[in-house]
């Protein structure tokens, strides 16, 4: 498995306004990791020891998607 479905970095972003949920996920398995700051980038991932875990946030800047 690669990294987060666009759908799930949306809804994650969607969640963390609302919560105190700080999303982030691994590009390398695709995992979802919580305790991410929101431009968090490279982060150690809790699954699959890779520094791979961006901030939900970030990886949503990162796929140049315009609202």
């Amino acid at each position: 498995m690669t990294g987060p479905t666009l759908e799930e970095v949306i809804a994650a972003v969607e969640d963390s306004m609302t919560s105190l949920d700080n999303p982030g996920f691994c590009k390398a398995c695709g995992e979802y990791q919580d305790g991410c700051e929101p431009d968090a980038r490279n982060y150690e991932c809790e699954s699959c020891g890779e520094n791979e875990v961006f901030g939900a946030e970030e990886l949503l800047i990162e796929s140049g998607v315009c609202f």
